[in-house]
C-alpha cells in the first residue's frame, strides 16, 4: 500500500512541475512601459502615440507580446517608485521599459535621489522575475556641466551596477530636427511618433522572447 502511495506521489510531482514548466514556456511576452510624457504621447491622442503604434507593429507582424502603457506625463522617478508596486502586482510583466528622470533633471532635482529610486525600481522589477530595460535620458546643457554630466552618469552607473540593457537616448536624433518637436522644443510631435515606434521595435525585438503566431 505504501508503495503504491509513493508512486502516486511521484507521478503527481512529475505532473505538476511538467504543468508548471509549460506555463511559464507559455506565459505571453508582456512589456510594461514605465515612464514620462515622452512615452505617454504629451499633446496627442494616446492612439497617435509611439507605444500604442509599437504594439500595433507587433501584432501586425504576427508577435504575441503585450504592451501595457504605466507613463504619465510629469511624472519624477518618486512618482513612479510609488506606483510601481501596485502595476508589478495588476500587470505581471516580464519585461518592463523604464524612460524616467527627465522631469527630476528639468527640475533640478538631486542627482543622487533620483538615481537611488531608479535602482529601487529596477530591485522591486527584478525581484518580480522581469527583466528591465533602462533607456538613457538627456537633459539640456542649460542646467550647468556638472550636472548635466552627472545626470547622464546617472543611466551608465545603474547599467553597469545592475547588469542591464542600457538603450541609447531615442530622442537624440529626432531632437535635432524641428518638425519632429512640438513647439515646446521638449515633446516629439504626431510626425516622430512611427519614427521612435520602429526605433523601439528594432531595439527591443533584440530581447523580447516573442515568436510569430500561427
Amino acid at each position: 500500500m505504501l508503495s503504491h502511495v509513493k508512486v502516486l506521489f511521484v507521478v503527481l510531482a512529475i505532473i505538476t512541475n511538467f504543468m508548471s514548466s509549460a506555463s511559464a514556456e507559455n506565459k505571453t511576452t508582456k512589456l510594461l512601459i514605465v515612464g514620462d510624457s515622452l512615452s505617454a504621447a504629451y499633446g496627442l491622442l494616446s492612439s497617435e502615440g509611439w507605444v500604442t503604434l509599437l504594439e500595433n507593429k507587433y501584432k501586425q507582424s504576427g508577435f504575441e507580446i503585450d504592451v501595457v502603457n504605466a507613463a504619465i506625463s510629469g511624472d519624477t522617478t518618486q512618482g513612479s517608485l510609488s506606483r510601481l508596486p501596485r502595476l508589478l502586482e495588476k500587470h505581471q510583466p516580464t519585461h518592463v521599459f523604464l524612460e524616467l528622470g527627465g522631469n527630476d533633471g528639468l527640475r533640478g532635482q538631486n542627482i543622487q535621489d533620483m538615481r537611488k529610486n531608479l535602482a529601487k525600481m529596477i530591485t522591486l522589477i527584478q525581484q518580480a522575475g522581469a527583466q528591465v530595460f533602462l533607456q538613457d535620458m538627456e537633459i539640456p546643457s542649460n542646467y550647468g556641466s556638472r550636472y548635466t554630466q552627472l545626470f547622464g552618469d546617472s543611466y551608465d552607473i545603474l547599467a553597469k551596477d545592475n547588469d542591464l540593457i542600457l538603450f541609447p537616448f531615442f530622442l537624440a536624433d529626432i531632437a535635432l530636427d524641428k518638425s519632429l518637436m512640438q513647439n515646446d522644443g521638449i515633446h516629439p510631435n504626431k510626425a516622430a511618433q512611427p519614427i521612435i515606434a520602429d526605433l523601439m521595435y528594432k531595439r527591443l525585438s533584440a530581447y523580447l522572447p516573442a515568436e510569430p503566431q500561427n
